[in-house]
């Protein structure tokens, strides 16, 4: 596998990016490699600037459910981009992307659009305190929420994965509204709203944890974290960043039928185009600005190019709700390829899987919590990663990421990459 046009354009890259990439985890840092630099990609396939294909299981990070530039949502940005990339001024195709979200999602009666996950999430706590009137929030360890200051406390995702799960430059003022407690404890969380119940305006999770690996929520954890808000007037807030759209067309709150107040977007909703969005009960986000006194604003919020590509994307998961059952069946293949793989060569190895969602971890103990994911073996996880990559699988290169099944994935894809994975486990 050739790697020199990769390789200069990282060295390039070094000198004038910090650690030379626009994201840490794309550093391949933890896996001991140097990452390949994509040109592009079509289908279930990516390709590098050396002429290397691969099978890809990142998808993105989640958005590319129907695989890389669908023909469909391909059409739908250059037709809008020839119109006008931006405007700062309202337009159709945000009031109907917004329509569409909120008719797939039953607690969503009013969304506000904005250009990435972290300023959703941030937006978001700032509507919970601003109609509670209460500062103090509650999220849960290995959950990331993008890497706004009060919310990088006991992160998953990439701060998981360099070993910095707390980052520098964040006032010790701004952290200390942050209460923490254990994904899929529901004793321990009982006893924290209790305590501080009067004082918590939010409590914040990934209703299936995908930033330490993916961690299936407890159905009486869900259940109870809402019975707890509700009693104590906290609003509950869903991060569907990765969930939405992706496990169910509802999201993950329709997959297990627990109805937060507010819920945070991403990814999906704009087709792979940079886009966030939030939304929940109308009498909440009537105090959004302009209608409220809380202030929230951007130039390239429902950005017309981003909502084009996101409105063809639900548009096509509305009309075929077969996709998913049809993704999930080939998940649920890699799945058992992994177990076969950890039986034949006795390497301890735990699947989670919820939907297209799954991680391998490579630990015999099962992973419920943050607690228990980090038990993972690292190293093993590396020359899997490594051997993975050799074979033209492009995984996410941690171990605290999930892999993602999209519907460009063919038979034949799903065949190749259980076979990879069965070399790989032998190596």
């Amino acid at each position: 596998m050739k790697n020199n046009n990769s390789l200069e354009l990282f060295e390039r890259a070094k000198q004038i990016i910090p650690g030379g990439v626009n994201s840490p985890v794309r550093a391949f840092k933890s896996v001991g490699l140097n990452p390949p630099f994509i040109k592009s990609a079509k289908g279930s396939r990516i390709t590098d600037e050396d002429g290397n294909e691969y099978i890809d299981y990142v998808c993105s990070w989640g958005p590319m459910i129907l695989g890389h530039a669908r023909e469909e949502v391909v059409d739908a940005v250059v037709k809008a981009a020839a119109e006008g990339t931006s405007f700062g001024a309202p337009t159709e195709k945000e009031v109907r992307l917004a329509e569409l979200v909120c008719e797939a999602v039953p607690s969503v009666e009013m969304v506000r659009m904005v250009s990435s996950g972290t300023e959703a999430v941030m937006s978001a706590i700032r509507l919970a305190r601003g109609f509670t009137g209460r500062d103090k929030i509650l999220k849960f360890e290995g959950c990331y929420h993008g890497h706004s200051d009060g919310l990088l406390v006991k992160a998953g995702s990439g701060a998981l994965t360099t070993g910095v799960p707390d980052s520098a430059g964040v006032p010790p003022d701004y952290a200390k509204n942050t209460l923490t407690a254990a994904y899929n404890d529901t004793d321990g969380v009982e006893n924290i709203i209790k305590k501080y119940g009067d004082e918590l305006a939010a409590v914040i999770l990934e209703p299936v944890a995908g930033n330490m690996g993916v961690v299936p929520p407890r159905m009486e954890f869900l259940k109870a974290l809402r019975d707890l808000t509700l009693r104590y007037g906290i609003l509950l807030i869903f991060d569907e960043v990765i969930t939405g759209f992706r496990v169910s067309y509802s999201g993950a709150q329709g997959y297990y039928g627990i109805r937060p107040d507010l819920t945070v977007f991403g990814k999906i909703i704009g087709g792979g185009m940079p886009v966030g969005a939030y939304g929940g009960r109308k009498d909440i986000m009537s105090k959004v600005s302009p209608a409220g006194p809380v202030y929230q604003a951007g130039t390239l919020s429902g950005n017309p190019v981003a909502m084009a590509a996101g409105i063809k994307t639900l548009e096509i998961l509305r009309d075929n709700p077969s996709i998913y059952t049809e993704i999930e069946k080939k998940a649920k293949r890699l799945e058992e390829a992994f177990l076969n793989a950890s039986r034949k060569y006795s390497t301890p190895c735990v699947v989670n899987r919820v939907g297209s969602l799954l991680s391998a971890f490579f630990t015999g103990e099962r992973v419920v919590d943050f607690k228990t994911a980090t038990k993972s073996d690292t190293n093993r996880f590396a020359r899997y990663f490594a051997g993975m990559l050799e074979r033209g699988i492009y995984t996410a290169p941690s171990q605290y990421e999930a892999m993602f099944v999209s519907y460009a994935h063919s038979d034949e894809d799903i065949e190749k990459t259980a076979q990879a994975i069965h070399e790989a486990f032998s190596i």
